[in-house]
């Protein structure tokens, strides 16, 4: 058995093998491997006997299950009109402009992905975004600059 068969067989045997057990056992694939990879979502199907077309269907319709291979940092710029109003273009332009990528795009050292998702929840600090499990809140182009520097700097370190 190889590794993410086991993965998925242990997190079926404390999930269950139901329907309903499709999101647990993909958000701890997620929590191991950063992502669902196609092998993965079919390995899922077949541990919990269903198409895999369900388990893909299932992936692709929420944000923060990815099915492709992310950077280290995963910077998740909120896209509500909420946000939009208070300048997210102007904040993921400068993000862009910084880390030389295009929004869905991987930095070519695989530090960095830029997405954009649903709300986060903090309207009323607009603009925001998540890097990684981290908030960011009224984000300005300067503030995001300073904060993506802090976490190039604390990668050197590492």
């Amino acid at each position: 058995m190889d590794p993410i068969q086991s993965l998925i067989k242990d997190l079926a045997d404390e999930h269950g093998r139901r329907r309903e057990s499709v999101l647990p056992i993909m958000q701890g694939v997620i929590e191991r491997e950063k992502y669902l990879s196609e092998r993965s979502m079919i390995e899922i199907a077949r541990e919990i006997d269903i198409p895999a077309a369900d388990v893909y269907g299932t992936a692709t319709f929420y944000s923060f299950l990815e099915t492709k291979p992310t950077g280290k940092f995963i910077i998740r710029v909120c896209k509500t009109i909420t946000c939009a109003m208070k300048g997210k273009n102007q904040v993921l332009f400068a993000i862009q402009d910084m880390l030389k990528i295009k929004l869905g795009d991987t930095t070519p050292d695989k530090q960095f992905t830029l997405l954009e998702t649903n709300c986060l929840g903090w309207c009323h600090k607009a603009p925001a975004m998540l890097i990684n499990d981290d908030i960011y809140t009224e984000l300005t182009p300067e503030k995001v600059r300073e904060i993506l520097s802090s976490y190039m700097k604390e990668n050197v370190n590492h």
